[in-house]
């Protein structure tokens, strides 16, 4: 039974419309497009979880892994001893680990902001802490 016609017999409550079975199997007809909706949905939801759950997992075992032959560095500091002929550009061009840095300009300022230093100015005498890597741990 449409729609209208079921329209139509609410408005006018005439038994000739709409008979008992009529109404029950509509009824029944609504509750069952509910239950498949909620069925739908039930099923997108889980079927969404297990699919994000599997990518997680996947993309922590794909970052968690590492060869046999990766070999850790570790930072380490040290502390020189500034003398009259050195500058911060020669200390940190005999210091600098070209891996770990792109440029002499980000080691300097690395050195730098560890250091409180403005400019790059150093004095003879001076104790600068600068930083180096090492595989072996300490």
């Amino acid at each position: 039974m449409s729609g209208a016609l079921m329209a139509a017999a609410s408005l006018y409550n005439d038994q000739r419309f709409l008979s008992k079975s009529e109404i029950r199997i509509y009824k029944n007809k609504i509750r069952r497009r509910r239950i498949a909706m909620c069925q739908r949905i039930s099923l997108a939801v889980i079927v969404s979880v297990i699919l994000f759950l599997i990518f997680f997992a996947a993309s922590t075992m794909v970052i968690d892994a590492q060869s046999e032959a990766f070999e850790p560095e570790y930072k380490y500091y040290k502390v020189l001893t500034v003398h009259a002929d050195d500058s911060i550009w020669k200390i940190a061009s005999e210091n600098m680990s070209y891996e770990h840095y792109e440029t002499l300009d980000d080691y300097i300022s690395e050195i730098c902001a560890i250091n409180n230093i403005l400019g790059d100015k150093i004095y003879a005498g001076d104790d600068i802490v600068v930083p180096y890597f090492s595989k072996e741990f300490k």
